[in-house]
């Protein structure tokens, strides 16, 4: 019994080991559109050539952050490698969901920086029509990396196969039905993630306000 412990312990081990790799990458790859979120529309920025770069740049990546969504393909994988309850449930699934859930997250707060810049300049009317937008070619996104495999460089390192392959890849029925799905998931969870994200930051600010009415009704007026 212990002879049989410490080999699953050892393959769950190696599994991780395994999926640490792509894990990271796929990680930073998702907190690029991320940080350079923060840079575009937090900073106050003029929009000069070079704004409008890191502006191609953020489209480039972002489709990178829910593209994590799909590697619960190699979870699959690995529950038939690893084949116990217990470790497949404490362990395995755990790291999936925080990896997963962190791509994720960054996607949705790289939309909130978005529909803040929006309502800064004066176009909040757009935010809805921009978040729909960017779900759209984020799920083609998604569906050229995941079936494609294209990369987000492959922009500059091949822009003619990308074009001619992609958009012919995608006129087909099966494509675009797998990017319809895509799209109303990316819709539907980012509907839901935003609302927790924004009450979560929000909440101090409630309970301060909540705090300081309630200080004010209890404070004897002067005179």
């Amino acid at each position: 019994m212990k002879a049989e412990f410490i080999e699953l312990i050892a393959t769950v081990i190696q599994v991780l080991r395994i999926n640490i790799n792509w894990m990271t990458w796929n990680l930073f790859l998702a907190f690029i559109p991320l940080a350079l979120g923060v840079w575009l529309f937090r900073n106050g920025r003029g929009r000069s050539w070079v704004w409008w770069l890191g502006f191609i740049v953020f489209y480039a990546f972002l489709p990178n952050a829910p593209y994590l969504l799909t590697d619960v393909i190699h979870l699959i994988d690995d529950i038939r490698t690893i084949q116990s309850v217990w470790m497949i449930t404490l362990v395995l699934i755990p790291v999936y969901l925080l990896v997963i859930m962190a791509g994720f997250e960054a996607y949705v707060i790289s939309l909130i920086n978005l529909g803040y810049y929006l309502h800064r300049i004066g176009k909040s009317h757009w935010i809805l029509r921009a978040e729909l937008i960017t779900h759209a070619l984020s799920a083609v996104g998604i569906y050229w990396g995941r079936f494609l495999r294209f990369n987000s460089w492959d922009f500059v390192t091949q822009p003619d196969e990308l074009l001619t392959r992609g958009v012919e890849e995608i006129l087909g029925k099966q494509p675009l039905v797998i990017i319809a799905i895509t799209f109303v998931v990316l819709s539907g969870l980012h509907l839901i993630m935003k609302r927790v994200t924004l009450g979560f930051f929000r909440q101090p600010h409630n309970g301060m306000n909540i705090a300081s009415r309630t200080i004010n009704r209890n404070t004897p007026k002067a005179g």
